[in-house]
């Protein structure tokens, strides 16, 4: 009797062994289970070595046409490479520095998978932030004189971009161009954006070789607008402003100074000539965000390095235009090559 109960025992024992053995593949039943119940390591979309997904922290300086239209193009581009298989995390520094501290802290304690910085100060305060996480930059002028990169050639770090630097001299010809017989220019500029003081210094070095004489006037922030190109305005009879986020974001204010005097504006960007220019040699901040935004894929998808990948820049597409409502309402005669700006449909 008890060689019969250890026999039946030792089969019992067997039996569940075989049982165990016999359940789902190690590599189902060892996958945790995803967020929407589908299962890490099987090919569902957005899972997977077949779909994997990207997130990317995007930080823009402040809401205005050009840098919306970059940050527009950025994602594009993005989307039409990868579709579903990427995510935006997309924040808005409303001009502050101390926001893009905040908000590039938030995107490295998030662990994201890139940053996209739009404007140079987003771009400083990411580099800042992180020497690890790829950055790629946008609506920069000179990454150099940003000090996040060794050289355009070679960057040396983990920040690459795409510069928005338009062609200063070509700008200064147009203005001749555009305003034949003006006496004094004023250069005007926010005096934060080291972007602007380097446009705002080849184009004095400009005038200076043109001819012409001109005066520097600079805003340490947005409060000092009105009353910094009030002021230049009395002392000049023409004034150029470059690719400065400070000023664009308050083109309405230069607009409701320079209008009733009848002075004509010269614009380093499309969007703030149509926001109160009279004329502008502009680069195309959709193309520069798409550009940035193909450079992004490179980094995510194919492994691309940040450290060796040179500073990107958009000769295409640059067009003289000018604003046909201003032109009237100062009665200016405009070059007839000059395209005119289109109005937006509201």
């Amino acid at each position: 009797m008890k060689k019969l109960m250890a026999m039946l025992l030792v089969g019992v024992l067997s039996a569940s062994l075989l049982t165990g053995c016999g359940s789902a593949p190690a590599d189902e039943t060892n996958a945790p289970a995803a967020e929407d119940g589908t299962s890490e390591g099987t090919d569902a979309e957005g899972a997977g070595a077949d779909g994997e997904t990207y997130n990317v922290g995007i930080i823009q300086l402040v809401e205005h046409p050009a840098l919306d239209a970059a940050t527009e193009g950025f994602q594009d581009a993005l989307k039409d490479k990868l579709g579903d298989n990427v995510t935006f995390d997309y924040q808005n520094a409303q001009g502050e520095s101390t926001n893009c501290a905040t908000i590039s802290t938030k995107f490295v304690n998030d662990g994201v998978d890139l940053i996209m910085a739009n404007a140079t100060p987003a771009l400083q305060s990411a580099a800042a932030a992180t020497n690890e996480i790829p950055i790629v930059g946008t609506s920069v002028t000179d990454f150099i004189t940003a000090e996040v990169v060794n050289s355009n050639e070679a960057p040396g770090t983990n920040v690459t971009g795409v510069s928005d630097l338009a062609p200063v001299d070509e700008q200064i010809a147009l203005l001749q161009r555009v305003c034949p017989d003006i006496t004094k220019v004023a250069v005007v500029y926010c005096s934060s954006e080291a972007n602007s003081v380097y446009q705002a210094d080849l184009a004095a070095q400009y005038l200076g070789d043109a001819g012409i004489e001109y005066e520097v006037y600079t805003a340490a922030d947005s409060n000092e607008v009105q009353a910094v190109i009030t002021t230049a305005i009395s002392e000049c009879d023409c004034v150029y402003i470059p690719t400065d986020n400070t000023f664009a974001d308050n083109m309405e204010i230069v607009k409701n100074v320079t209008l009733p005097a009848g002075i004509p504006v010269i614009c380093g960007e499309e969007n703030m000539c149509g926001s109160g220019g009279l004329a502008t040699l502009s680069i195309s901040y959709y193309d520069l965000g798409y550009k940035a935004g193909e450079m992004a894929y490179e980094i995510l998808v194919n492994g691309a390095d940040p450290a060796t990948t040179p500073i990107g820049f958009v000769s295409d597409g640059i067009v003289a235009k000018y604003n046909p409502e201003v032109a009237e309402s100062i009665n200016w005669t405009i070059p007839e090559d000059l395209v005119a700006i289109e109005k937006e449909e509201e």
